[in-house]
């Protein structure tokens, strides 16, 4: 499926509620008592009648598709409930590679971001709220291109290197631990919700 064909069909969802697709699609929301995790993205996937692929490398040739949750706070403002994680960060990768060859470019240039709102727990009504490409150009390409060399200088520093990355890192794209637990080691990159606001008006 052509990136263009995955877009208009997914934006026939904007105002489905997600549980009653997830029945649809026989997608469980639940396996083994716990939460299926990717059931949103899998509800998605299984719609445009794709195989579940999370592999680094983009999932469908010239298009990727993500999910991110909105929430309304107590005051009735629309809000990202958190950030979206990009793609890992393969240290020996990024030190060879500039920005324009990253994997970080390739994966926000071919991404298909649909944002839903939810609730306060996995059982609340959740709504297909809109369907948003990243399309970075200008300033904007800049200074994401800022946080992929702030990265890359700090694996490139012999005194700093890939445990020195944190979360406090980066204006639009931040380097985080990414994992179960405390103590994780394995970190990727994250879009920062200013970031987010650049597309998914809220």
């Amino acid at each position: 499926m052509e990136r263009k064909e995955a877009i208009e069909k997914l934006q026939r969802l904007i105002g489905k509620e997600l549980h009653e697709l997830a029945n649809e699609f026989g997608v469980t929301i639940y396996r083994d008592g716990k939460v299926n995790k990717g059931w949103a993205g899998h509800v998605f996937e299984r719609y445009l009648e794709l195989p579940i692929n999370s592999a680094q490398s983009p999932n469908f040739g010239s298009w990727e598709l993500k999910s991110i949750p909105l929430k309304y706070k107590k005051n009735g403002e629309l809000t990202f409930k958190e950030t979206m994680a990009i793609t890992m960060i393969d240290p020996v990768n990024v030190c060879q590679k500039e920005f324009e060859d990253s994997h970080l470019l390739a994966k926000l240039k071919k991404a298909i971001v649909v944002a839903r709102i939810v609730g306060d727990t996995v059982d609340d009504p959740s709504y297909i709220h809109s369907i948003v490409e990243f399309n970075l150009q200008g300033g904007l390409y800049d200074a994401v291109k800022a946080d992929y060399d702030l990265v890359r200088n700090t694996l490139l520093d012999p005194s700093k290197g890939f445990k020195t990355l944190t979360g406090y890192m980066g204006y639009y794209i931040q380097p985080r631990t990414k994992g179960a637990g405390h103590g994780s080691i394995s970190r990727a990159f994250y879009a920062r919700p200013r970031f987010l606001k650049k597309f998914i008006k809220i």
